[in-house]
């Protein structure tokens, strides 16, 4: 390598670690937040088991959450164009914090059904305008941006599990409590490391451009963002029948907190540790598209075995884990290909996008967990399989739509 292509190498690597400090304060709150995200998995059995609920009731807990995620992300661009970023990040970790803290208080399912909608609306400030922070405020390229943000959320969900088991093994409400706990500290450390941030994140610069709540609708014109929008639709049927169905079959079979809790943070550790290294490799050499269809084709594979061996915990447990190296790959690919997609504000796009993955996100769970209940524990994950293909072959099909995404980030 010659001495230039070193210089310029070295500078690629340096760029990503090199962010100004209200990037790294965004960062450290996206780990925190998405921790409270993992920290709940390992407690749905004994949630399901301490209030009496079935086990589509406690996969409500993950629809009404998802549900209002969608639906407010559709506002998230308004409030953000008005408050400013700082603000908006600020207001939805108080959200969350009281939310997850009425969580840990409530002794009915319903009450707590709807109290994780209230955590959902402070997720969805949080989650959009997170992203279109990191983004923005970056000095790397949107592509570097984004696997910073995904490592942020990779560590926070790996984390998450580990944190839940020990406190959900004392009580179901430890995580409830621990997670309004853990959004103090974001809140504080957000507060200050973002006070002396760049004139970018104040309120009055991110007001300038106020944003209407039709733009994300009119974003959706743009035919690679619906087709990318729909696609994650689907295949949020197959993630969330990992996060919200799986728990529930594993702890059908005996598994307890701890051992949810060990599992989940395998699989979270493989999610971002692929969301940072593996997935820049696939998609430098074999683009975003290519890579995006094979690693839903795998996941598909993965949900499939777990249909046909549902009965065999091992094998479970082991699907849960490898599955996280394929959604830590597909979650960045998709998240860059979301941000090169359509030629409109990022924050816009994102939140057109979000509103039509959590859709996906808020169906799938309750649908889980009533195929169980119609048919038999093996029918929700060969179910979500095929949700996953078809996501595939959707974006397969609208390939000519989408296949500039690679020549933007190549761009960048």
């Amino acid at each position: 390598m010659s001495t230039l292509e070193h210089t310029i190498a070295s500078e690629r690597k340096a760029s990503l670690l090199k962010q100004p400090q209200a990037v790294w304060a965004v960062a450290f709150a996206c780990i925190i937040a998405f921790m409270g995200l993992g920290l709940v998995d390992p407690i749905l059995p004994a949630i399901a088991k301490k209030l009496d609920a079935s086990a589509s009731q406690v996969s409500l807990l993950f629809t009404s959450y998802n549900a209002v995620m969608a639906v407010m992300m559709l506002v998230t661009g308004v409030i953000t164009s008005r408050l400013g970023m700082k603000r908006t990040l600020l207001l939805g970790i108080v959200v969350i914090a009281a939310f997850s803290a009425l969580g840990g208080m409530s002794n009915n399912i319903w009450a707590l059904i709807g109290l994780r909608g209230g955590w959902g609306l402070g997720n969805a400030l949080f989650v959009a305008t997170s992203l279109t922070a990191i983004v923005t405020l970056s000095t790397s390229s949107v592509g570097k941006a984004i696997i910073l943000y995904e490592a942020a959320v990779g560590l926070g969900i790996s984390v998450g599990p580990l944190l839940g088991g020990e406190l959900g093994a004392i009580s179901w409400r430890g995580p409830f409590f621990g997670v309004a706990a853990l959004m103090v500290i974001a809140f504080v450390a957000l507060s200050f490391m973002m006070a002396n941030s760049s004139p970018q994140s104040s309120p009055t610069a991110a007001a300038r451009k106020k944003t209407s709540i039709v733009d994300p609708f009119r974003a959706l014109k743009h035919r690679s963002l619906l087709v990318l929008g729909i696609m994650a639709c689907l295949y949020n049927f197959g993630f969330f029948t990992i996060m919200a169905y799986a728990p529930l079959v594993l702890g059908h079979m005996g598994m307890d907190e701890h051992g949810l809790g060990y599992v989940f943070l395998g699989w979270g550790l493989l999610l971002a540790v692929t969301s940072v290294f593996t997935a820049p490799l696939l998609q430098r050499k074999f683009g975003t598209i290519k890579s995006l269809a094979f690693m839903l084709v795998l996941f598909a594979l993965t949900l499939l075995a777990m249909g046909i061996w549902t009965d065999t915990k091992w094998v479970v447990a082991a699907a849960v884990i490898f599955a996280g190296a394929l959604l830590g790959n597909n979650n960045t690919l998709l998240t860059t290909a979301v941000m090169n997609a359509a030629p409109v504000e990022r924050s816009t796009a994102s939140a057109a996008y979000s509103f039509l993955r959590f859709i996906g996100g808020a169906i799938a769970p309750y649908f889980a967990g009533k195929l169980a209940e119609w048919f038999n524990p093996h029918v929700p994950f060969v179910v979500g399989a095929g949700f996953v293909i078809v996501g595939m072959l959707i974006v397969l099909i609208n390939q000519k739509h989408v296949k500039h995404v690679d020549q933007v980030e190549a761009a960048h």
